[in-house]
């Protein structure tokens, strides 16, 4: 009888240790869970900042008040459109490519 009690003893103190690891490994795990939710929850908030951010950025007035101040685009016009005419000697015989 002696014998079974000290193995009873020994498997109920095995039980509890692995209870309380269990325990202990699970808050950490809900805690590390806690975290990543709410850097989620951050982030969520930053991207929708950003893309609201670039919608802001990236409309055509904005686009063209750059492109004419920071690169100093104009708008085409007749008279600053210059055509090349480009004549290059053919061998005879030849077809020039695109044409039949």
């Amino acid at each position: 009888m002696t014998r079974l009690n000290l193995i009873l003893l020994v498997a109920l103190l095995l039980s509890s240790v692995y209870l309380v690891r269990v325990s202990y490994d699970e808050r950490r795990l809900y805690a590390a869970l806690d975290r990543a939710r709410t850097e989620q929850r951050q982030l969520e908030t930053e991207y929708g900042r950003l893309q609201a951010e670039q919608q802001a950025q990236a409309t055509p007035t904005r686009i063209d008040k750059t492109a004419r101040e920071k690169l100093r685009m104009v708008p085409v016009t007749s008279a600053i459109v210059q055509q090349v005419v480009v004549s290059a000697a053919l061998p005879s015989g030849s077809v020039p490519q695109g044409q039949p």
